[in-house]
């Protein structure tokens, strides 16, 4: 059209000139894509993650209706599915924010408002950096200082066994070093496929990631009954079921445990490092709650220092990955996606391939690195900042501590459900009964009953939590999946709506029956 106008056109007219043109002659030709449901990776169509699955959708329909001025018998959604500490009102950490800060903009160096122990902190990471700046590529291990500040901080909480800086390798979150390992791991077709063993309740990280990659999911299932500890005969039972179709080759935990709380004894986590050592197995240990332990009686116990204390024969030949994140303990910073993972006894020719693997992604965020680099070196005794952050880290673990406590008494008061005492981290796992009529319905419906159970549970009451079938459970039995991270007060509200529905639901389906 625009050839013969008269007027000089603009060139978006032109360029819808030529739009027009190309759509009267593409007219009832139109392109297939290219990528569909048909031509989709299908690994990547299993991959499930309930966290942030469909009950965490209908969540945000129902706030977006809230706000558009919508009514429910509810003011609000809350949503306890997710450990994200600051979105539900935990406050940052004074220093490490104050450190972050400074190598974000350095000219702050120059406020009295920053103390000079953070401004040192952040000189020192600076000077780590390309150009002195956190807008540069780092090593893809990691800021060396880091890498060493992170191998200083190992050694001291597990009382002076070494720790090599050249084995730790920061990570985006510590979901990004569990994937760099399991890549590495995942191979063999068939009956040789890589077998994963994880464990039941597992955080769905797991189970999408083996999925992803196509290897083999080997459960084995933790012991509610006996406070979710790991059974030493269980982990046979499961491995040698597992060998019949698949090579298991890496045994994965998480300790303390998400989504069931608990804290592994020292005893256990023996047995586990013994198991492994006879099969041959690498070890991945999920640690990113070290600091979460709120039971007295409960110690963390780091499964390398337990593997020193085995002697010279384990210690030098185990395979161990430990993981930890910025995004849990007393910090909270899940958008950081700051973590680290420290690697040894890996052979040094697939070390050579891992460090190849990391430089794919050139380097984890500088900032989550920084954040990292205060963690596992706070101040000190002698420092100025001390007193405050000792104040502020120690309010908040023990707000958790009241909180698991709180959460454990007001669930088992409820008549059908029992939740098991939250020994660590950050998370409640109760049991529900779901009356037989209930569990028909939901099947008929073609869902979970305990997905069935939530999704009543969010309409009826604006509380979104995750239904146990997300992380797997044994057949015949349901819970959910709450985070203890909201403020005590709307916690109450929470606790007190679940028990209020549960016995509404109760009484629902028993007068079917």
């Amino acid at each position: 059209c625009f050839f013969y106008s008269e007027k000089r056109l603009t060139s978006s007219e032109r360029l819808r000139c030529i739009a027009k043109a190309s759509a009267g002659r593409l007219e009832g030709k139109l392109r297939e894509k290219t990528l569909t449901l048909d031509t989709l990776n299908p690994q990547v169509k299993a991959v499930e993650y309930a966290v942030r699955g469909p009950i965490v959708i209908k969540a945000g329909e129902i706030e977006r209706y809230l706000e558009e001025g919508g009514t429910k018998p509810f003011s609000e959604v809350i949503k306890a599915n997710i450990g994200d500490a600051h979105a539900m009102g935990q406050q940052p950490i004074t220093f490490l924010r104050q450190v972050v800060a400074l190598c974000t903009f350095p000219e702050l160096m120059d406020s009295p408002s920053f103390p000079e122990d953070a401004k040192w902190r952040a000189r020192r990471i600076l000077q780590g950096c390309g150009g002195h700046s956190l807008g540069s590529y780092s090593a893809s291990p990691g800021v060396e200082c880091i890498r060493k500040d992170i191998a200083a901080y190992i050694e001291q909480r597990d009382e002076g066994v070494p720790s090599d800086w050249e084995n730790i390798y920061l990570t985006t979150g510590a979901s990004d070093g569990i994937m760099t390992i399991l890549r590495l791991l995942v191979s063999g077709k068939d009956s040789s496929r890589t077998g994963v063993m994880i464990p039941i309740p597992q955080y769905p990280l797991y189970s999408a990631a083996i999925s992803e990659m196509d290897a083999v999911q080997v459960n084995y299932y933790l012991d509610e009954d006996n406070c979710w500890a790991l059974d030493i005969n269980e982990l046979y039972r499961a491995y040698q079921a597992a060998k019949l179709h698949c090579q298991p080759r890496v045994i994965c935990i998480i300790n303390p445990g998400n989504p069931t709380g608990q804290v592994q004894s020292k005893k256990c986590i023996e047995e586990v490092l013994h198991f492994a050592y006879e099969e041959n197995l690498f070890v991945m240990s999920d640690e990113v709650y070290q600091d979460n332990v709120y039971t007295p009686d409960c110690q963390f116990h780091s499964f390398k220092k337990v593997l020193y204390e085995m002697g010279p024969e384990y210690f030098n030949s185990v395979e161990l990955a430990s993981f930890h994140s910025t995004s849990k303990g007393y910090t909270g910073e899940c958008g950081f996606r700051g973590g680290y993972m420290e690697v040894i006894n890996m052979d040094p020719e697939v070390k050579a391939q891992m460090v190849k693997l990391l430089s794919v992604r050139l380097c984890p965020p500088l900032a989550g690195q920084a954040a990292m680099d205060v963690i596992v070196n706070p101040p000190q005794p002698d420092e100025h900042s001390y007193k405050q952050f000792r104040q502020e880290k120690s309010s908040v673990l023990g707000a958790l501590a009241d909180k698991a406590k709180l959460t454990e008494q007001i669930l088992n008061a409820v008549p059908g459900i029992k939740c098991n005492p939250v020994q660590g981290a950050m998370y409640a796992f109760p049991r529900i009964f779901i009356p037989p009529k209930a569990v028909e319905e939901a099947k008929a419906l073609g869902m979970q009953p305990d997905m069935f159970y939530c999704l009543r549970l969010l309409e009826e009451t604006g509380i979104c939590v995750v239904p146990g079938s997300g992380f797997g459970q044994k057949d015949g039995t349901y819970h959910f999946r709450m985070t203890i991270l909201p403020s005590i007060e709307k916690l109450k509200v929470l606790l007190g709506k679940v028990r209020d529905f549960h016995i509404r639901f109760l009484k629902e389906y028993s007068a079917l029956e």
